[in-house]
């Protein structure tokens, strides 16, 4: 009996330790991992009736491999992102999902009575839950603050966040952000062009440059721009290849006040089918004469879902959003683009939300709007279109 214990306890004791050298193990090559799916924190509950999502937030610790990512060679297609991603954050044992769809978001640049440089964005689309994502800084990259949609990951916009394998999913969440700011004060916001008479047509570049698809161009401008100067040379860099067989511009901003819309266009709506042919071209807010007289004479800069390079489109019924744009630029050029504070811009964010005038877009809500203050490192956050609900309005800066 008494060698039959020491069997057992020899058993038990080789357990325990194989417990502990597997817990070590998980931890040292998961503590990143763990660590910020441990911060994943649900800051307001869903509310079907009005189409309001959960809104999560998420602390990501670590590089999540970024670096390595531009290591090798970035991705030329969601497919390709998607083994990068499960290969270097789950290490193959859990499947991901990144997709995009037809989104409608208004932006603008403007500046406050005390001088602070805004960034304000809106996103339309559809009911679904929302993250708001903290990085960190690292060595040579920028702590940032983005806004995903959960459901390019793959989240059931009915559903919460339930669950551990749904809330390691949202790992993925740092290389599909929509809009953001970083420490430096760069912020940019992404926006469908519809490029493509009939079918939307993709930008899908295909020279010698290092790839790059929608969502992680924004990335990289959120993690290694210091200025507007460098994002422009950022994007000037890589092949992009438009996601989720739609086409994109983005706009980008910076603490000085320098402003640009980045297109990737050739020629003329209707001759602008081939994705592989587009050139990026770059439209600065001091520097848009060409585009038209208002955008000539404003400092500011302001962008829907239309290229604005004049001449792209034979009928002005193509420029998508062109409503919300005269609109934008009828309240910024009443004070020449200045506004009192944030509240202020956040109040022309909300004369364009989807449900509080009338337009004809498709989009059945604004799932969020953000005003970035490129000054001070900060965003003022509202959750579908409740803009007088406190519950609904966060503050986040990177300061503090």
């Amino acid at each position: 009996m008494k060698q039959l214990k020491k069997v057992l306890l020899w058993i038990v004791s080789i357990v325990a330790a194989l417990a502990v050298v597997l817990g070590i193990a998980v931890f040292a090559l998961w503590h990143n991992e763990i660590a910020t799916v441990a911060s994943f924190q649900q800051v307001r509950t869903r509310n079907d009736d009005h189409l309001d999502g959960s809104v999560y937030t998420m602390e990501v610790k670590g590089g999540f491999y970024l670096d390595d990512f531009i290591a090798q060679g970035g991705a030329k297609s969601d497919a390709e992102l998607i083994d990068f991603i499960t290969g270097k954050i789950t290490k193959g044992l859990l499947e991901m999902e990144i997709s995009e769809s037809e989104i409608a978001c208004s932006a603008f640049t403007a500046q406050t009575q005390d001088g602070d440089r805004l960034f304000g964005r809106n996103y339309d689309f559809s009911k679904t839950n929302a993250c708001i994502v903290f990085t960190e800084a690292t060595e040579g990259r920028h702590a940032t603050i983005s806004t995903v949609d959960l459901q390019f990951l793959g989240m059931d916009v009915d559903q919460d966040v339930e669950g551990l394998m749904n809330k390691v999913t949202c790992l993925a969440a740092p290389y599909a952000p929509l809009d953001g700011v970083n420490d430096a004060g760069v912020s940019c916001g992404i926006f469908m062009s519809y490029q493509g008479e009939e079918t939307i047509v993709p930008t899908d570049l295909n020279t010698d440059k290092p790839d790059i698809t929608s969502t992680t161009l924004l990335r990289l401008i959120l993690d290694y721009a210091d200025n507007v100067e460098e994002a422009v040379e950022i994007a000037s860099t890589y092949d992009l290849h438009d996601s989720a067989a739609t086409s994109y511009h983005y706009m980008v901003a910076d603490a000085t006040g320098a402003s640009v819309i980045l297109e990737w266009v050739n020629g003329t709506d209707a001759t602008d089918l081939d994705g592989s042919a587009r050139q990026l071209v770059v439209t600065y807010n001091d520097d848009d004469a060409h585009i038209g007289e208002a955008e000539g004479q404003s400092d500011y800069q302001w962008i829907t879902n239309f290229i604005i390079q004049p001449g792209y489109y034979d009928d002005p019924a193509d420029q998508k959003g062109l409503d919300r744009y005269q609109k934008l630029y009828e309240q910024l050029s009443q004070t020449d683009g200045i506004v009192a504070d944030e509240e202020a811009a956040m109040e022309i964010l909300a004369s364009v939300g989807r449900r509080n005038w009338s337009n004809d877009d498709k989009n059945t809500c604004t799932v969020h709007s953000a005003v970035y203050n490129l000054t001070d490192k900060s965003v003022l956050w509202v959750s579908n279109e409740n803009y007088q609900d406190e519950t609904a309005i966060f503050r986040f800066s990177l300061e503090k």
